[in-house]
């Protein structure tokens, strides 16, 4: 009786420390830790979360680019940050694709992270070179098989939401394509132009200069709803492909451990953030679909896309190294 007791009592007393920290959070400043270059999708975002938010809560947030490993680096930087909700992630949808390509992670993808908000997702769009003789996602398969091993896809390097597009194509399609993988997207677009190699998947914000120039054709975008930006391309299901839903992504994450009455709080913040309408027009005419969401459902949604690459990773035959 006394032991439940004190059980209770400490209890309590943790319930009322996340209340009062999260009351008086935040208290100085704030980081988001962007793991990847400046320039990016996930970059924009966490500029354009951090000024808002700084505004709004009256301490300044910055942004610390720790590029490198996919990710890696900088999602470990932050799983092993005080878990106070001063130190935040702003992940790509590499984080759900590492565990596939990465035997032995720094850190637990899930268990090492508070979810806090889906901030964006960003459409693929299945582009081919000019000196290919299709015009649709149907006659691009009905060449595929009428031509096996002289088909080639292109990608902004190996274990991205891109690369795996185009190995969930191949195998949804029952094709044979080998895979060139670039350092960066806009250096595979010379090579598709020219017809070095055949297609690609590439987010819309990076190759809708070629769309639009007429280099390259655009066959279906990746996701279950068109894109804003490209509203005369079919997406996959309607294409000819129901079932193939893909993009990239990304969320802001909290250490594991961060009180629940903080993660959301900025969880709140985040979402009003993503409705503002500037920040609305400002993301679409980037080609980014803003995101929102509870932590709850960022969290499934992140382990959904870890079966889902891990699948696509098994029937690749992609080795984790």
């Amino acid at each position: 009786m006394q032991h439940r007791l004190v059980t209770a009592i400490a209890a309590a007393v943790l319930a009322s420390t996340g209340l009062a920290h999260a009351q008086s959070y935040p208290a100085k400043p704030i980081t988001i830790i962007v793991p990847a270059s400046p320039g990016g999708a996930i970059d924009l975002l966490a500029r354009l979360i951090g000024q808002k938010m700084g505004e709004s809560f009256g301490q300044p947030v910055t942004v610390d680019n720790k590029a490198g490993a996919t990710g890696i680096i900088g999602s470990d930087f932050v799983a092993k940050a005080a878990p106070d909700g001063y130190t935040l992630a702003l992940v790509a949808s590499s984080h759900a694709i590492n565990p596939s390509m990465v035997k032995k992670l720094p850190f637990d993808t899930v268990k090492s992270f508070e979810p806090v908000a889906l901030t964006h997702v960003v459409p693929l769009v299945l582009v081919t070179t000019p000196a290919l003789p299709v015009k649709s996602l149907k006659e691009l398969m009905a060449y595929g098989k009428a031509h096996p091993g002289e088909l080639s896809f292109a990608s902004s390097g190996s274990g991205g939401a891109p690369h795996f597009s185009g190995e969930l194509f191949k195998s949804m399609a029952g094709i044979d394509m080998a895979h060139i993988p670039y350092k960066g997207s806009t250096l595979a677009h010379p090579d598709l132009i020219s017809g070095r190699t055949s297609l690609m998947f590439d987010t819309v914000a990076a190759v809708n200069v070629q769309i639009k120039a007429n280099r390259v054709h655009a066959l279906a975008v990746t996701t279950a709803k068109r894109s804003s930006i490209l509203p005369d391309v079919p997406t996959m299901a309607e294409a000819g492909m129901p079932g193939f839903d893909t993009s990239t992504w990304g969320g802001l994450l909290a250490p594991a451990g961060t009180p629940k009455a903080t993660v959301a709080k900025l969880n709140a913040e985040v979402n009003r953030i993503l409705a503002l309408p500037d920040v609305r027009k400002t993301l679409q005419d980037a080609g980014i679909e803003p995101g929102g969401g509870t932590p709850q459902q960022f969290g499934d949604f992140i382990q959904s896309e870890m079966l889902k690459w891990a699948k696509v990773a098994k029937g690749a035959n992609i080795q984790p190294e």
